[in-house]
């Protein structure tokens, strides 16, 4: 990147330039899953809010799901990919252990000045990237960095256990940043971790502590598992919070938010959001119905959905919300 003054960079607004979003051509729908496990349509959509979601063909990788997301969200910006600086992907389900999904992303989408990493907060991860993406460009490391949030979940899913392979899709969004003097950009961001939760949402084995085996193969440990009374309970109780505290950490209240987006996790939980916020439900951006839980995906994904249909625009505050697995979560403002 051309070299920037830091004091330059710093009176300037961390901004969103460019949004990309990519689901697989295949949808699978309630009464599909219906020929699959012991669950009905009415069952899924009266619990969940789920209708449908989009699942992943055999041979399509976690970096093809985000490299067409950047291509879109490059295309939305109108810049080059050569342009980019850094790309980081949040993820849970990437191509391989190592190297970084990111990687992969590079080279597809021929981003050959990018240095690249992955993070992997599950559904918060795309928050925590915007979060780094700001730091790297007000630090000068950074001039555009590309965040993508994307899962191959369907990969990862039991389809004989139906807690869990109802919830959950396949996609990605992504999104560009600079900083900007026309905008306040990213205005302000919490974030929060609880590791004494870590077992309600994991995938078991596959790593350092219970490396890939048969017992592990015939255990059935290498999908998703979740405690989902417990999920819901703390998800909420996180989400509100830390919109509150972004919201007082900027000296706001939610009348000056024009959408929030959360995490598009479970319809309940979005409701008992609005509830506590006394809001309408109406001011929440909801794709869930479609999509399903794209866990890093959600996020970023609704927000493009969000721009294309005219539900957000620019100047507009946006509060997001987020919680998953570790147990991690956050919340960000940002004037668009």
């Amino acid at each position: 990147m051309e070299h920037m003054n830091k004091e330059d960079i710093q009176s300037k607004g961390v901004c969103i330039i460019g949004t990309g979003s990519y689901l697989p051509e295949r949808v699978m729908t309630n009464v599909d899953l219906e020929k699959l496990v012991d669950t009905s349509d009415e069952w899924i959509r009266t619990r969940t809010g789920i209708s449908q979601r989009h699942i992943a063909a055999d041979g399509e990788t976690c970096s093809d799901l985000s490299a067409n997301a950047a291509r879109a969200a490059l295309e939305s910006a109108g810049i080059s990919a050569d342009e980019v600086d850094l790309i980081i992907v949040a993820t849970t389900t990437g191509d391989r252990m190592l190297p970084s999904t990111a990687c992969f992303v590079q080279d597809k989408i021929g981003a050959k000045n990018a240095f690249c990493f992955d993070i992997a907060a599950a559904c918060s991860g795309f928050l925590y990237g915007m979060k780094v993406a700001k730091g790297m460009i007000l630090g000068g490391t950074a001039k555009t960095v590309l965040v993508i949030g994307a899962e191959k979940l369907s990969s990862f899913l039991d389809w004989e256990d139906r807690s869990t392979c109802v919830l959950f899709g396949d996609g990605a969004g992504a999104v560009l940043f600079q900083a900007r003097e026309d905008s306040r950009g990213i205005i302000s961001g919490v974030m929060g971790s609880d590791g004494a939760l870590a077992n309600l949402l994991t995938v078991p084995a596959g790593g350092c502590e219970m490396p890939a085996s048969q017992q592990t193969i015939d255990d059935r440990l290498h999908y998703v598992k979740m405690g989902g009374g417990e999920v819901f309970k703390n998800a909420v109780r996180c989400m509100c919070d830390a919109g509150q505290k972004v919201l007082d950490k900027a000296g706001l209240t939610i009348d000056d938010v024009a959408c929030v987006i959360p995490h598009q996790a479970n319809m309940r939980i979005i409701q008992a959001i609005a509830d506590r916020f006394k809001q309408p439900i109406d001011k929440f951006f909801v794709n869930l119905d479609k999509v399903g839980n794209l866990s890093g995906g959600s996020v970023p994904v609704a927000l493009d959905e969000a721009f294309r249909v005219g539900r957000v625009k620019k100047g507009d505050i946006v509060l997001f919300i987020v919680f998953g697995a570790g147990f991690t979560w956050g919340a960000s403002l940002v004037e668009l």
